[in-house]
């Protein structure tokens, strides 16, 4: 008997069959329902953070005046309540405004194809911070090795330029982020911080770099460098960085090594001003991308100038 030839008629159901064009299309339509908040939970593990700033203020008030716009999209758990996989801004903006439900489309995924969504859709954002990259990326690869993808991630297990014929997942989530295989791997072991390292990291006060090189220290050698760098006032080189981890690794890394190494002058060394993010973020516009961020801060400090020189003028 010769092979029949399957024709695709393009129809997603039986029903279809029985339905004009007009009808077929409205069908495909992602069915958007109103889901009330007390029934919505958080992403477990959620990796980003959701701030009450100038940028919520605004979202709040674009709520309160147009309702949500875009839909939150939901999966339905196990226990038959929703876990959000991404909206949890839109959601934190109806609760301010006072809005009990928020309309949303209800996807049927797994854990592991709602932690693909989830990041991928956060990534868009024009600020995330190191902490909030270093643990997506690491949700994501976990997701991933799940599914079948390799994901020895070490960056110094293959040359530079090296590839691979197989599967990669860093090298897929690098297409899908922006930032290399190698550099994926380096906000990975951000996760292996004692959580005082790595706000300095989020803050501007340490350069990734050294961070990741503290990442090799275990948990009492990273509480003894956070009490040396609060009577230091200063955060590691890279150089110093490498010399604590080679100590460490000697098993020398006692707390005197720590502030010999950390009292020693760097090369470029500058009295320096810290500002704490959270403080400033305030002040930046969401556009302002989180590397941009000391740019916009000196930008700006040079048109206060310009102000105060036109003021003084004025008062002649």
């Amino acid at each position: 008997m010769k092979n029949i030839r399957k024709i695709d008629l393009g129809l997603n159901g039986y029903d279809e069959l029985f339905m004009n064009d007009k009808e077929r299309e409205a069908n495909r339509l992602p069915k958007i329902y109103n889901i009330p908040l007390d029934e919505i939970d958080d992403f477990q593990d959620h990796p980003f953070k959701v701030r009450l700033d100038s940028d919520m203020d605004q979202l709040a008030e674009s709520v309160r005046d147009r309702g949500v716009i875009t839909p939150i999209t939901l999966r339905e758990k196990e226990d038959g309540r929703y876990e959000i996989v991404s909206g949890h801004r839109r959601k934190k903006a109806c609760e301010l405004v006072g809005i009990k439900t928020v309309p949303a489309e209800i996807k049927d995924l797994t854990r592991d194809e709602a932690i693909l969504l989830m990041v991928d859709s956060n990534l868009q954002r024009s600020v995330i911070l190191p902490s909030e990259k270093a643990f997506a990326y690491k949700m994501r690869l976990e997701a991933m090795k799940r599914q079948g993808y390799r994901t020895d991630l070490e960056f110094t297990s293959r040359p530079v330029g090296a590839k691979s014929r197989d599967n990669r997942s860093d090298e897929q989530l690098a297409d899908v982020s922006g930032d290399s295989a190698r550099q994926i791997s380096r906000y990975i072991r951000l996760t292996e911080l004692e959580p005082e390292l790595l706000e300095m990291v989020d803050e501007g006060r340490m350069a990734l770099r050294p961070a990741v090189e503290l990442s090799y220290l275990n948990d009492i050698e990273q509480q003894d460098l956070i009490a040396a760098i609060d009577i230091a006032e200063a955060t590691p080189s890279l150089a110093q960085a490498i010399k604590m981890r080679k100590f460490s690794t000697e098993g020398k890394l006692v707390p005197e090594v720590i502030e010999s190494i950390l009292s020693e002058e760097k090369p470029n060394q500058k009295e320096k001003i810290s500002i704490k993010m959270e403080t400033a973020r305030k002040y930046i516009p969401a556009s302002v991308p989180y590397e941009k961020t000391s740019e916009y801060i000196l930008k700006a400090l040079e048109y206060y100038h310009r102000h105060l020189e036109r003021q003084r003028g004025d008062a002649r």
